[in-house]
């Protein structure tokens, strides 16, 4: 009796787990049940969800912001959008307090704490924090770039780049820095500039300490320290550790100039030549032609085209050295000296032959160096016609011409041309002879004596040269 009790239980359990799945037409009856887009035949559950659905074909947006007039298709975006105006930002971050004005941007923030990164891309498998990135990211394996403008013509993956760079046609600079009225196109190089006011530098070198307004700067700082290069050229196989050194020497292969001097119309393949070019061609060339120096040293009389030039210049007179370096203390007239003298510290040398790939510390030496390759001589004696490299090499010549003689040794009085004549005249007086000839240990004062000196040596016949021989 238990037994069949049992046997009837368990038939009457099996029967009610027994599902009857809907044939076609019942499926058919239940699609009748829905809303359907008679457009694109989407089918919705709620009649709202379809009236919502259609703006997208219609394009009507009956929702509209009573402060600046924006229009909506949906209320929530409208309310979301007021907060711009209001300043309210309602859903706040339990770990950092950092708050927001979408659930969907605290949503993403959260993801900064926790290192979730889950939009993970099919190619490549790298893994993103928000899916926006995930599809941009998509764009370098497809090489996509649907995003066009239609001044130019050119062509971009993201429609935030087309905006940002549609702002170069219509000079639109709508950040505004709050403390000094500078405004920018890009809401980004805003936040970089406010770091000027405020003196933060936020990122940090964890080799040698030295800090940075950006990220990227750090990136690009540490490969000074790593040596590495990781942009290739795929023509000539030369490595660059900054891609936009790459891109510039591309440019040796392919003969580009895409930047022109819009008053001679003159090209160059790096912006820097223009502003090189710019300066030396036509801003020199007009205050020399119209003797326009409007700014005069009180206390020596001389004249400058720019008020920034008379105060550099003062300090000459006046001894002042406002720059200081935080590494070893030594103070400086201007803020590019220092600038310039913190690379021997941190061994930097930032600015990149793109012929050679020999590197300086110094962007005029790398201006000076390049004159080399191209054998520009662009500095010219107004007097005799001559022709120099070098901007310092035209100045010690003109005092042929002049017979100034500005540098005197004080233990002597005797006049030179230049200054390191003086440091090797004074020589004289100390005996002081600081170069060593490792073959025979003999000193010498001036190191083109110790040249000479090692041709003794090597059995070949000195060849005679100097500066002099350069400049006049």
């Amino acid at each position: 009796m238990e037994n069949e009790l049992c046997e009837n239980q368990v038939k009457c359990i099996t029967q009610t787990k027994q599902i009857d799945f809907p044939d076609n037409m019942m499926l058919q009856e239940i699609r009748k049940s829905l809303y359907l887009c008679d457009i694109c035949n989407k089918p919705f559950s709620q009649k709202g969800h379809l009236t919502t659905h259609k703006r997208i074909h219609t394009g009507e947006k009956p929702y509209h912001c009573d402060i600046c007039g924006k229009s909506f298709s949906q209320r929530s975006p409208l309310t979301t959008h007021k907060r711009i105006h209001t300043g309210e930002k309602p859903y706040h971050c339990d770990i950092c307090g950092y708050s927001f004005s979408t659930k969907s941007h605290l949503n993403t923030h959260k993801r900064i704490h926790t290192g979730e990164t889950p939009y993970h891309c099919d190619i490549c498998d790298k893994s993103f924090s928000e899916g926006g990135k995930l599809n941009k990211h998509k764009f370098i394996h497809t090489g996509e770039k649907p995003y066009h403008c239609d001044t130019c013509g050119k062509s971009f993956s993201t429609r935030s780049h087309l905006i940002t760079h549609k702002r170069i046609h219509t000079g639109e600079t709508p950040y505004h820095c709050d403390i000094c009225g500078k405004s920018f196109s890009v809401g980004g190089n805003l936040t970089k500039h406010k770091y000027i006011h405020i003196g933060e530098k936020p990122y940090h070198c964890d080799i040698c300490g030295k800090s940075f307004f950006q990220r990227v700067h750090v990136t690009s700082h540490k490969r000074t320290h790593t040596g590495e290069k990781p942009h290739h050229c795929d023509i000539c196989g030369k490595s660059f550790p900054e891609k936009c050194h790459l891109t510039t020497h591309k440019r040796i292969h392919t003969g580009e100039k895409p930047y022109h001097c819009d008053i001679c119309g003159k090209s160059f393949s790096q912006s820097s030549y223009i502003t090189i070019h710019n300066r030396r061609i036509h801003t020199e060339a007009k205050h020399k032609n119209t003797s326009e120096k409007p700014y005069h040293c009180d206390i020596c009389g001389k004249s400058f085209a720019e008020a920034s030039y008379l105060t550099s210049h003062k300090r000459i007179h006046t001894g002042e050295k406002p720059y200081h370096c935080d590494i070893c203390g030594k103070s400086f007239s201007g803020r590019s000296n220092l600038s310039k003298h913190r690379h021997i510290h941190t061994g930097e040398k930032p600015y990149h032959c793109d012929i050679c790939g020999i590197s300086f510390s110094q962007a005029g030496h790398l201006t000076t160096h390049k004159h080399i390759h191209t054998g520009e001589k662009p500095y010219h004696c107004d007097v005799c016609g001559k022709s120099f490299s070098q901007t310092s090499h035209l100045t010690i010549h003109k005092r042929i011409h002049t017979g100034e003689k500005p540098y005197h040794c004080d233990i002597c009085g005797k006049s030179f041309y230049q200054n390191s004549d003086v440091t090797k005249h004074k020589r004289i007086h100390t005996g002081e002879k600081p170069y060593h000839c490792d073959c025979c240990g003999k000193s010498f004062s001036e190191g083109r004596f110790l040249s000479k000196h090692k041709h003794i040596h090597r059995g070949e016949k000195p060849k005679q040269n100097n500066i002099y021989s350069i400049i006049q």
